[in-house]
C-alpha cells in the first residue's frame, strides 16, 4: 500500500516521521542534507526513543555544503543514534538520496522522496514523499537495506576530528565567495509592499490624500514609502520620525530607491532644508515648522504614526497641506485613548497581521516549544495579576536551572545566543539576571526606567559576535524601545495571562536578519488556569469554533505557515482540558478578556474601533452579542463613575434601540447602509446621486439597484413588526433621498451620543473593508468562505420583502437562487432530523432536501436538474448549530451542481462543489475532536 506525503495545510511530513518513529522499533534515516533547524524539531522525539533505547542511523552527506555543523554536533549527543557522513567533496559524486525507514513487529513503513531534514522540507515547501508498508520478507525491503548498506560501509563516523576538519572547510569557501552580481540586484517589492501600493493607488484614483499603513517592525514599511514616493514622482517630501537612530537608515533606503534626488537631515544638528527629500525628527520639525511654506512638501510620511494623535505631531500635521499623507506603524492602538485613524481620513491601505506576515515571508520564521514548568511551581490558586506573589513563586533555584538546561537542549540557530526573557517583574528580571550570571550565562535586564541610551548600549552588546552577553531579561517593554533584529532567542517565563502581550512578545524576535534562519521560542506552561490562552493567541479569531481549536492544537498547528508549533503532552492535555470547559461567550469570560486589553489602552475605556489592531485575538462582537451592544456591556462591567456613565446611557431608551440597530449589523456583509448612516451623522439627507459620491470610496462597483435597496432598507422597509418595536427608526424615505427622523436628530444633539454612533459604524466599515476589500462580488454579494446568517442573505439579494421571512429549514430561494443551509452535526442538536450530510471528498458532498420535495415537480425537480432549469446551488455549510449556546453562522462554500440524487420526499443528493474545498475546511468538516 503506498500514500502520498504532502505538505499541505492540514497535515505535513513532520507529523508523519514523528509519529512513525514514536511508534517504531528502529529507524533509519538516509538524506542529503541536515539543517540545525530541522534537527531541532525533532529533539523532544529523539530524546523520547533515547529514553526507551530505540535505536537509529542516520546517515547523510557534504554535498553543496548544506549540511550544518551544529546540526551534527547535536545529533551526537543521542546516545542512540550512530551518525555518519558520506563525503560528495571527497569523492566527487552527488549524493540526492532522501529516504526514512521505520521498523515495525511484522513490517518495514519506507518513505522516499524529496523531503530533507530541514524545517520548511518537514512543514512549508512542496515537497512530495511516497510511503510504502512492507513485510520484513519483501524483496523490495531488502533491496533498500543493501543499498543503503553500501553507502553506510563507504562514509566516515561523524567524530570530534571530522567535525572539526568540515567546519575548517566551511568557512574557507565562506571568505572566497563573492556575490558578482551585487552591482546588478534590484531591491524587489513583497507581498505586503505589493498590495499597499495597489491600495494607495486605488486611493488616489478616488482623490483620497492620506493613507495608514499598519504592518509588522521589518516588514519594510520605509521602502513601501519610498516605492510610494517614487510612483507618486514628488518632487520635494518629509519624512517625519519620533527617534534620532531611525533617520539615516530611512534616509539609505531611500536613496537606494529613488538616486535622483538630493537629500538632507533635519536635525538638533544638521539643517538641510534646501534638499529635495528632507528627513527630520518630530522634536525638531516642531520648533521650526513655520520656516517652511504650507505647500512646502508634496508628500508627508509619518513614521511610528501610533504617535500622531499627540500635540506636537497634530500641529505639523494641521499646518502643512501636502498632495499626500501616509503614516506607518506597526500598531493602531494608541495609549492615550486617541483614535489614529481619522488623522488619515480612514483609509487603511494596509494591515498585516501575524498569520499573514509568516504566509508571505515577511518575518523570520520561529520554532515554538511549549514546555511544561517544574511540578513544584503551583499556579492553581494563584490570581495572575498579583505581581508580587507571581513573582515570588517563580524565584526558584531549581527553575532557573531546569530554564538552563531546556535552552541548552533546544539551542539556537547562529554562533551566539541572543536571547531576551519575558519576566513577571523587574524584582524577577533581576533575580534572573542575577541567577544566570552565576551559573556563567552573561546576562542582563532591561525596565522602562533604564534610559534610552542603556537600552542602545545593552542592546548593541547583545547584537554584537564579539561581546559574551546572551541574555537580557525585561518586563514591561514590548510595544516599542526594543528592537534586536538578530535575536534568535525568546524565552516565556511567567504564565501568559494576555493573548495579545503574547504576541506582542513573540514578534519582538520575529525581524528577518542576515544571521538569523529561524527564532527559538521557549515557553514554559504552568498548572494555571489560563494557559489555553496561548492556544488562543496561537490560532487566533481564525478558529471556527472549539472543535477547530482543538483540531490546531492536536495536529500541532499544522495550518500555520512559516512556524513550528509544539507542546509536550502534559501542556497539550491541560489546554485541551480548559478549552473543552471554557465557556468563551459567558460574562464572566468576556468581563476578563475586556479588562485585559483596557490595561493595554492605559486603563482608558477602549472604543470599538479600539480593538481593530488585534480583532485577531480580541473579538469586541462577543461583547455586543452578549448585551445587545457595546454600550450596555460597558455598563455591566465597568465600576464606579464609568459604570454610572454608561448606565445614565443605557436610560436613554431611543439611544438603546438606535445603537442596537447599529451594532445588530456587525459584521456587515454591506457596506451601503453603514457609509449612509455616517455621512447622515454630519449632513441633513443623503441621495442617491451622494450615495453614489460616497460609497465610490469604498467600492470599486456602486450598484444604483443596492442604494434604493439599503435605503428602504434604512427606511425599515423590510421589517417585521417585533424588529420595529425593538429598533429605532433613524430615516425617512420618500422614494427619492434619505433624512434623518426628529428622534435620532435629537439623539446627535449629544456629542457623546454622536460619538458612540460614529465609533461603532467606523468599526463595521472598516471590518467590511478588511474581509471584502472594494471588490465586487456580484448579485447575491457573495465572498467565498466568509460567514454568513440567513438574514444576511436576503440582504445581500435586495430581497424587497420582509427580511425574517427568508429564513426557513435550511432551504431558502430568491428567484433562480437556492440557497443550502447545511448542519454538518445536525442530530445532534434536532431529535426530528433523521438524516446525515456528510462531504465525500473534496468536492462531492451529501444532502437531503426539505422532505416535502420530489423529484418529478415544483423546487424539487429544479433541485436536482439545477443546470437544465439555470439554477444556481448555494451552498452554505456550519459544522454545530450552537457552540457554548451560541447561534454559529454558515460558511459560503461557493455554487454546486447535482449530479446524483434518488428517493422522493426527501430526495437525497450528491452535489459536487464548482471550487473543491482547500485543505484545511476538508479536514475541518471531515473530523470531529
Amino acid at each position: 500500500m503506498n500514500n502520498l506525503i504532502t505538505n499541505n495545510q492540514s497535515t505535513n511530513f513532520y507529523n508523519h516521521i514523528t509519529k512513525l518513529l514514536l511508534e517504531s522499533k528502529s529507524f533509519i534515516f538516509n538524506v542529503a542534507f541536515i539543517n540545525f533547524s530541522g534537527v531541532q524539531l525533532l529533539l523532544d522525539v529523539l530524546s523520547k526513543l533515547e529514553n526507551k533505547n530505540i535505536k537509529g542511523k542516520i546517515l547523510t552527506s557534504t554535498y553543496l555544503n548544506f549540511t550544518q555543523v551544529k546540526a551534527l554536533e547535536k545529533l551526537k549527543e543521542f546516545s542512540n543514534i550512530e551518525l555518519k557522513i558520506y563525503d560528495s567533496n571527497e569523492t566527487n559524486i552527488g549524493f540526492h538520496s532522501k529516504s526514512y525507514i521505520f521498523e515495525f513487529a511484522d513490517s518495514y513503513e519506507i518513505i522516499v522522496g524529496s523531503s530533507n531534514i530541514t524545517a520548511s522540507a518537514f512543514k512549508t515547501n512542496i515537497e512530495w514523499n511516497v510511503k510504502s508498508t512492507v513485510k520484513k520478507d519483501d524483496m523490495f525491503l531488502k533491496n533498500i537495506l543493501d543499498e543503503f548498506n553500501l553507502l553506510w560501509n563507504d562514509s566516515y563516523v561523524v567524530d570530534e576530528k571530522f567535525l572539526k576538519d568540515y567546519e575548517f572547510y566551511l568557512n574557507s569557501i565562506k571568505d572566497e565567495k563573492r556575490d558578482f552580481f551585487a552591482s546588478s540586484k534590484k531591491i524587489r517589492t513583497n507581498f505586503m509592499q505589493k498590495t499597499a501600493l495597489e491600495k494607495l493607488q486605488n486611493l488616489r484614483q478616488k482623490n483620497q490624500n492620506k493613507a495608514l499603513i499598519i504592518a509588522a517592525t521589518g516588514t519594510g514599511k520605509t521602502y513601501l514609502s519610498a516605492f510610494d514616493v517614487k510612483n507618486f514622482n514628488a518632487k520635494k517630501m518629509l519624512f517625519l520620525v519620533h527617534r534620532e537612530n531611525i533617520l539615516l537608515s530611512a534616509k539609505q533606503s531611500f536613496e537606494n530607491i529613488i538616486p535622483n534626488r538630493t537629500y538632507g537631515l533635519f536635525t538638533g544638528n544638521t539643517k538641510e532644508k534646501e534638499q529635495d527629500y528632507l528627513f527630520s525628527t518630530i522634536q525638531t520639525m516642531s520648533l521650526y515648522f513655520e520656516e517652511f511654506e504650507k505647500n512646502e512638501f508634496d508628500y508627508i510620511i509619518i513614521d511610528e504614526a501610533h504617535h500622531a494623535t499627540s500635540p506636537s505631531y497634530k500641529k505639523i500635521i494641521e499646518y502643512f497641506k501636502p498632495q499626500f499623507l501616509l503614516g506607518l506603524t506597526a500598531t493602531s492602538n494608541r495609549m492615550d485613548g486617541n483614535s489614529i485613524y481619522e488623522i488619515f481620513d480612514e483609509n487603511i491601505a494596509c494591515d498585516i497581521r501575524l498569520n499573514e506576515a509568516l504566509e508571505n515571508n515577511l518575518v523570520v520564521p520561529f520554532h515554538y516549544f511549549g514546555i511544561s514548568d517544574i511540578q513544584s511551581i503551583d499556579y492553581e490558586n494563584v490570581d495572575l495579576t498579583k505581581i508580587d506573589e507571581l513573582a515570588k513563586l517563580l524565584k526558584v533555584n531549581k527553575r532557573v536551572d531546569f530554564i538552563i538546561k531546556q535552552m541548552n537542549f533546544y539551542s539556537y540557530f547562529g554562533s551566539k545566543r541572543k536571547a531576551i526573557g519575558f519576566c513577571v517583574s523587574k524584582e524577577h528580571c533581576f533575580y534572573m539576571s542575577e541567577e544566570f550570571n552565576k551559573r556563567g550565562i552573561n546576562s542582563t535586564y532591561l525596565t522602562s526606567e533604564d534610559s534610552v541610551i542603556k537600552r542602545e548600549e545593552v542592546i548593541k552588546k547583545l547584537e554584537s559576535e564579539n561581546d559574551s552577553l546572551e541574555v537580557i531579561f525585561t518586563v514591561d517593554i514590548f510595544n516599542e524601545g526594543i528592537d534586536i533584529p538578530s535575536i534568535n532567542t525568546v524565552l516565556f517565563l511567567r504564565p501568559t495571562n494576555s493573548p495579545i502581550v503574547f504576541i506582542q512578545q513573540l514578534g519582538r524576535g520575529l525581524r528577518k536578519h542576515k544571521n538569523k534562519e529561524f527564532l527559538t521560542v521557549l515557553d514554559f506552561i504552568g498548572n494555571h488556569k489560563k494557559a489555553y490562552l496561548i492556544a488562543l493567541a496561537l490560532a487566533g479569531n481564525k478558529a471556527i469554533d472549539k472543535d477547530s481549536l482543538k483540531l490546531s492544537l492536536m495536529n500541532n498547528f499544522a495550518n500555520f505557515q512559516n512556524a513550528f508549533i509544539c507542546m509536550d503532552e502534559i501542556s497539550k492535555q491541560r489546554i485541551l482540558e480548559q478549552i473543552e470547559n471554557q465557556n468563551f461567550n459567558n460574562l464572566k469570560y468576556l468581563k476578563e478578556q475586556y479588562f485585559e486589553f483596557k490595561t493595554l489602552t492605559n486603563n482608558k475605556i477602549p472604543k470599538l474601533t479600539d480593538y481593530l489592531a488585534f480583532d485577531d485575538l480580541i473579538n469586541p462582537l462577543n461583547f455586543v452579542d452578549e448585551s445587545k451592544s457595546y454600550v450596555e456591556f460597558l455598563s455591566k462591567v465597568e465600576v464606579g463613575k464609568t459604570k454610572d456613565i454608561y448606565t445614565n446611557f443605557c436610560l436613554n431608551e431611543d439611544f438603546i434601540k438606535a445603537i442596537r440597530f447599529i451594532e445588530n449589523q456587525l459584521p456587515i456583509k454591506r457596506v451601503y447602509e453603514f457609509v449612509i448612516l455616517k455621512y447622515l451623522l454630519f449632513n441633513d439627507f443623503c441621495d442617491e446621486n451622494i450615495a453614489f459620491k460616497i460609497l465610490g470610496k469604498y467600492l470599486d462597483k456602486v450598484c444604483k439597484k443596492t442604494i434604493i435597496h439599503s435605503f428602504s432598507y434604512l427606511n425599515q422597509d423590510y421589517f417585521d413588526s417585533g424588529q420595529i418595536g425593538r429598533y429605532l427608526k433613524c430615516v425617512n424615505f420618500d422614494g427619492t433621498k434619505v433624512t434623518k427622523t426628529k428622534e435620532f436628530s435629537k439623539l446627535l444633539e449629544n456629542k457623546e451620543y454622536k460619538d458612540i454612533f460614529e465609533d461603532s459604524l467606523n468599526y463595521g466599515i472598516y471590518t467590511y473593508e478588511e474581509e471584502f476589500k472594494t471588490l465586487d462580488f456580484g448579485m447575491p454579494f457573495l465572498k467565498l468562505y466568509s460567514k454568513y446568517n440567513m438574514l444576511n442573505i436576503a440582504q445581500l439579494c435586495n430581497f424587497p420583502k420582509i427580511h425574517s421571512s427568508f429564513r426557513g429549514s435550511g432551504f431558502l430561494k430568491y428567484e433562480d437562487d437556492f440557497f443550502l443551509f447545511i448542519n454538518l452535526e445536525k442530530e445532534k442538536f434536532s431529535k426530528s432530523a433523521n438524516y446525515f450530510n456528510a462531504f465525500l471528498s473534496k468536492e462531492v458532498f451529501t444532502y437531503q432536501s426539505k422532505p416535502s420535495q420530489s423529484q418529478d415537480k415544483g423546487d424539487g425537480e429544479r433541485l436536482i436538474k439545477n443546470q437544465k432549469h439555470g439554477v444556481k446551488l448555494h451552498i452554505f455549510v456550519r459544522k454545530f448549530a450552537q457552540v457554548d449556546k451560541k447561534t454559529q453562522n454558515f460558511i459560503y462554500l461557493g455554487l454546486a451542481n447535482s449530479i446524483k440524487y434518488e428517493g422522493n420526499k426527501p430526495i437525497s443528493l450528491e452535489l459536487k462543489l464548482e471550487i473543491p474545498l482547500d485543505n484545511k475546511l476538508f479536514e475541518e468538516f471531515t473530523k470531529i475532536v
